[in-house]
């Protein structure tokens, strides 16, 4: 359990991914309550040393357990299947090396599209028969078209590609979640929602 201290001892970088970060405090503990005198917390500010992130973390008053941490580091749903979550979540531990990123998101994708029975052909044709089947809107499809141009340009080293920044790969990592959001985990929400409502359900009365 995370304890509010000097350093905060967080397993990744909210910001920048980094495995076991260096967050030393910048500002010193402080306190808040709501308007009504409850609610009171303490607060820490810290920077990782590495990319100057800043991180905020609070406790409760009774206890220097950390309640909450903002931002918080970037996790995919576990409803995502095996090979969709070990890419996408490599993608975003890798958002400070972009190339790397952007092919991890571009693999993201095509795992998605294989595991939606579209396995045939390249990746390009993978997205263009989504779309024809209905799966994907051209606006995805051109989003996705995009992410798999920019790996191309990094898997094939096109000498008059620019290389991406994190920036490019924040936003590679937003559509390819985004896409994996409708794709799998609204689809399992509605379902969960369908079957809750029918357990909650009486059965009608017979009829006389």
């Amino acid at each position: 359990m995370l304890s509010l201290e000097n350093t905060l001892k967080l397993k990744r970088c909210p910001h920048c991914s980094v495995d076991n970060p260096n967050l030393t405090v910048v500002f010193q503990e402080f306190n808040t309550t709501a308007d009504n005198g409850t609610n009171h917390r303490r607060w820490m500010v810290y920077k990782c040393v590495r990319c100057g992130g800043v991180v905020i973390a609070n406790c409760s008053q009774l206890s220097r357990q950390v309640i909450d941490i903002y931002p918080r580091t970037e996790t995919v749903n576990d409803i995502l299947p095996l090979k969709v979550k070990a890419y996408l979540q490599q993608a975003i531990d890798s958002v400070f090396a972009p190339a790397g990123s952007v092919m991890l998101c571009a693999s993201a994708v095509d795992a998605m599209l294989k595991e939606k029975g579209f396995k045939d052909g390249s990746l390009f044709t993978r997205i263009n028969k989504a779309v024809e089947a209905g799966l994907m809107t051209e606006g995805m499809a051109t989003w996705a078209h995009q992410v798999r141009l920019d790996a191309n340009d990094q898997r094939h080293s096109d000498e008059e590609a620019i290389l991406p920044t994190v920036d490019d790969a924040k936003q590679s990592i937003e559509f390819t979640q985004t896409l994996s959001e409708f794709l799998f985990v609204l689809p399992s929400k509605v379902t969960k929602g369908i079957e809750s409502s029918n357990l909650n359900k009486k059965p009608a009365a017979n009829k006389l």
